[in-house]
This record gives C-alpha cells, sequence and structure tokens, in this order.
C-alpha cells in the first residue's frame, strides 16, 4: 500500500515545520512520506537544529523548501500549517484528504537571553511532539 504523504507548512521553514518533519519522519517514517516547505523560505534557524539534536532527531540532511518547487509535482493527502500566517496564505491543494492548523508560536520571533531563547524552541518542539503523537494515537499508528 502506498503511504500517503504528508507536508507541513509554516512560513520561513526555519523552525516549526522543520521540526514537525524531523519528528513525524522518525515516530512514523513507515507510515508516511514526510516532507516540510515555507512561503517565503529562510535558513534552518540554528537553536532548531540545536534543541531537536537535543532528543536525538537527526537534521543533517534538513534544509529550507519553498511551498512552490512541491506543488503541480508532488500530491499531498495530509496538510498541516503550523502558524496563523501560513494558514492564511495556505492554496486550496487538490486531492488534500486532510486539513490541519496547529498554532504554534515562533520560537524564531521571539527576542529575549539565549536561555530564554532556547526554552521558546524547546517548548515548540514538545508542543509539536505532543500534536504528533496524538495524530498518530487517532490513526491506531504505534511509535
Amino acid at each position: 500500500m502506498k503511504k500517503p504523504s504528508v507536508i507541513f507548512l509554516c512560513t520561513h521553514n526555519q523552525a516549526r515545520s522543520q521540526m514537525a518533519e524531523a519528528i513525524l519522519d522518525k515516530l512514523a517514517g513507515d507510515y508516511f512520506n514526510v516532507f516540510s516547505a515555507g512561503f517565503e523560505p529562510k535558513e534552518i534557524h540554528p537553536l532548531t537544529k540545536k534543541v531537536m539534536e537535543e532528543k536525538g532527531y537527526d537534521m543533517s540532511d534538513h534544509y529550507s523548501k519553498d511551498l512552490d518547487q512541491y506543488l503541480g509535482e508532488k500530491h499531498f493527502g495530509i496538510v498541516i500549517t503550523v502558524c496563523q500566517k501560513a494558514e492564511k496564505l495556505c492554496p486550496t491543494l487538490p486531492g488534500v484528504s486532510t486539513r490541519l492548523f496547529w498554532n504554534i508560536e515562533d520560537p524564531a520571533a521571539f527576542e529575549g537571553s539565549e536561555e530564554e531563547r532556547i526554552e521558546r524552541f524547546r517548548s515548540a518542539r514538545d508542543e509539536l511532539e505532543e500534536k504528533i503523537k496524538s495524530f498518530l494515537e487517532d490513526r491506531d499508528i504505534s511509535y
């Protein structure tokens, strides 16, 4: 049976969507083809990689991608937007069976001390991990 493709979208594809891609791929990559993209991609934030590697997520092959590179090329059965702006910008993609919106605060936009910024990235990572685990449990997928 063909695995459904899931794409996580956020504005810059530098933090939240990258985290979600890595988490779902590690927990259930046998069940899904997992992607992420942004509408205005920027380089992956260094703290994204740092907090993901703290929990054993390999980010070495990750890079920022523009949604446009997938349009007309890939079919996504599941689209999950992880920020308010991406939810508003997201076009109607043909053939999507499930579209979800998870409004996760952008840790890259937070300004504060280094430790406060790291904590924001950890918080986003942990919130995404919880949502993905719930997403998998709703589908009776063990992780």
